[in-house]
């Protein structure tokens, strides 16, 4: 059997020098190894940690304050500091007449921050921050743990250069807050796995549960691998196993269900709407739109669906290299697959419960499951959710290459000489592939490619010649060079995700590559037309600027990416995205202010990214009557005759299209409403035109 721990002598001497003066177990000596590690670690590990957690936190805070966030999230961010309900709901408008389509954790946590600091761009980007860090941290703990330092070291450093995490967590979308959860349910998962215990195993259920409630169905898909790795690597008896899994799998329920059943119990009339949903209810986001409906398109029958757009490429085995997604993600899946299975292969005669290949099999089971899921989805699929798939390949990266090293080092096998090479030429040849379709984009992804290209030869070819001359020395340097060959690529790209306006609703690294509703940074991803790359003006009117709940900090701006009223010079605030080509001018939304007359909502509009904008540009509630994609049945005639008729809302766009708004309404609005013409805010106009707003009043309801 292939030895694949080092002699107990040469481990003594390794570890011999950080031997020094027993602790003494005080602040000082805390502090020190706080910097420094501990006692057997290497001297280069906890330094190597703590600059690529610097290196982490430097890519993901870059900048910060021109970061461009996603408005659909920030306008609800910034409604939940106006008012608790809209905080607690997770609605679009302070008004709370319907809510984003996710659930509200993340939004929570971004919210919190608002209150405490004031709003603005890096109130809002300080938890991204600091889920991004923390999950690398986190990562490198959970590996060295199991592996030791050296893959720990590589784990963190894999997720840290991973592009699309890069470009995710310089965003407001909820998915760092997700993956961080989802890290923390799976260290929680390897504590009882490690001792057994049922309290771990019920925090680890917790975590998913939280995670569940940052982001629905997604949080779920590393469930297989967690029950099976618990049920197989435990070392309790299996009745003790079965029953401290039914345990869990109750905490997972109430821990995940708990305000969906809160809000699905309450009065549809007492609370705003779900959007996303087709009959009002969380429930049917939970198993449609956020379920059901993304795996299997707009073709399933279970409850509501995405619409059905890929902004990812076509589904198939294949999405995860396609010229969309390849340099989002896929750098080193080749290498992460053959370490994987050659890593469980090295383990195989090792015992039911060996930590290292439990381990293996969560973040491989967590690497695989994300793989299949993300390739298959017929339903709406962004690239960066697979930023969720980034601590698996990381992980198996970094476990499993250090495991075939140390089998191709010392192993008496032949076989071994022949799997770490081949992992490192097959990942090193994809990168060259995936830097070939963007050499045209600027000489840095040129250089990019001949180092990638030059280290990957050096390091195969070292490490063969190496191993069969027996020059360890030579080997050592290899390896480094493998490192250099695997990690170039997705470097440049994170440092291009790090330093250049994204698209803050489809948010990618990197030059562009693809076409249909992909791409790069400035791609397709349906922001509202009118937004640009940069950050908007903090919503006006909002009072004091001393950093106050749900006001900008003084010189703040909020994070939208919409442009500001001074920028504007009457042009777009906020566009219509999705939503049928409505056009709201700086002037216009003056002029509702103007003549708001005590209503709660400044305006009604067809869908939530031009209602988004408007919140960010106006700071005052504004109805999104279609929800993300005009097809939410939202608003209904007899609710806004309501609305109409008690004073709290005016003014209602009906966008050229209709979209957003059913026929009725739109029949009612033209037959009772009063057309508003440009004339009437806009200096610049040189005609009397209609723009599709109506002013209604009391009078107009009979």
């Amino acid at each position: 059997m292939t030895t694949l721990a080092p002699p107990p002598g040469q481990e003594s001497a390794r570890r011999s020098h950080r031997a020094g003066p027993p602790a003494d177990g005080g602040l000082d000596s805390r502090a020190r190894r706080l910097f420094t590690g501990p006692e057997d670690d290497p001297r280069w590990a906890r330094p190597a940690l703590w600059g690529i957690l610097l290196l982490a936190t430097a890519l993901y805070a870059w900048n910060l304050t021109s970061i461009t966030g996603n408005t659909f999230y920030d306008a609800a961010v910034y409604s939940g500091t106006k008012s608790w309900k809209a905080f607690f709901f997770g609605a679009l408008d302070s008004g709370s007449f319907i809510t984003v389509d996710k659930p509200p954790f993340a939004l929570w946590v971004m919210g919190l921050s608002a209150r405490v600091f004031g709003y603005g761009t890096w109130q809002l980007m300080l938890p991204m921050v600091a889920a991004g860090t923390g999950s690398v941290a986190l990562l490198y703990r959970q590996v060295k743990r199991d592996f030791g330092a050296v893959a720990g070291t590589i784990s963190a450093l894999v997720l840290t250069l991973t592009p699309i995490t890069v470009a995710i967590t310089r965003d407001t979308n909820p998915d760092p807050i997700l993956v961080l959860l989802m890290m923390l349910g799976a260290a929680a998962l390897m504590k009882a796995v490690r001792n057994g215990k049922l309290m771990p195993l019920v925090w680890s259920a917790v975590a998913i549960g939280f995670a569940f409630n940052t982001k629905m169905m997604q949080a779920y898909v590393v469930l297989p691998a967690f029950f099976l790795v618990y049920l197989w690597a435990t070392n309790v008896s299996l009745g003790r196993r079965i029953r401290n899994l039914a345990v869990a799998t109750v905490a997972l329920v109430v821990s995940s269900a708990w305000w969906m059943v809160i809000v699905d119990l309450i009065p549809a009339s007492s609370r705003p709407y779900i959007g996303g949903s087709t009959d009002n209810t969380v429930w049917d986001l939970v198993i449609g739109y956020n379920g059901f409906g993304r795996i299997f398109g707009a073709g399933s029958s279970v409850g509501s669906q995405g619409n059905g757009a890929s902004f990812g490429g076509s589904s198939g085995l294949y999405r995860m290299f396609n010229e969309i997604m390849g340099g989002q993600i896929s750098w080193l899946i080749p290498f992460a697959a053959i370490a994987l299975v050659g890593g469980l292969v090295l383990r195989g005669r090792a015992p039911r419960t060996d930590a290292k290949r439990a381990a293996l099999m969560l973040w491989g089971g967590w690497f695989v499951l994300h793989f299949l899921t993300f390739s298959l989805a017929e339903g709406t699929f962004h690239p960066y959710y697979v930023t969720a798939m980034a601590p698996g390949i990381a992980a198996v990266a970094g476990a499993g290459g250090v495991l075939l090293y140390r089998a191709f080092r010392e192993g008496s096998a032949a076989k071994w000489a022949w799997v770490l090479p081949a992992a490192i030429t097959a990942s090193t040849v994809w990168a060259v592939v995936l830097l070939q379709r963007v050499s045209g984009s600027g000489t840095v992804y040129t250089v990019a490619e001949i180092v990638v290209a030059t280290a990957g030869i050096a390091s195969v070819l070292g490490l063969l010649v190496g191993r069969f001359t027996r020059r360890h020395r030579l080997v050592g340097f290899a390896a480094l060079a493998v490192i250099v060959a695997l990690l170039a690529g997705p470097a440049v790209y994170s440092v291009s995700a790090a330093t250049s306006s994204t698209n803050g609703t489809n948010p990618t690294a990197g030059p562009s590559t693809g076409g249909g509703m992909g791409g790069g940074g400035g791609g397709m991803g349906g922001a509202p037309s009118g937004t640009k790359g940069k950050t908007g003006s903090a919503p006006s009117g909002s009072g004091s600027s001393s950093g106050k709940m749900g006001t900008p900090p003084s010189g703040g701006t909020a994070p939208s990416g919409t442009k500001s009223s001074s920028e504007s010079g009457g042009q777009s605030a906020g566009g219509g995205g999705m939503g049928g080509g409505t056009q709201v001018s700086s002037e216009m939304i003056t002029y509702l202010k103007k003549h708001q007359d005590g209503a709660t909502w400044l305006l009604a509009v067809s869908t939530d990214q031009t209602a988004s904008s408007i919140i960010l540009e106006s700071g005052q509630p504004v109805i999104s009557m279609g929800g993300w994609s005009g097809s939410d049945n939202a608003m209904t005639l007899a609710k806004l005759k309501s609305l109409v008729k008690s004073g709290k809302l005016h003014y209602i766009i009906i966008s050229s299209d209709g979209q957003g708004t059913n026929t009725a309404i739109t029949t009612w609005v033209k037959a009772h409403g009063t057309a508003v013409k440009s004339s009437a805010y806009s200096t610049s106009s040189t005609t009397s035109t209609s723009t599709g707003l109506y002013r209604l009043d009391t009078s107009d309801v009979s």
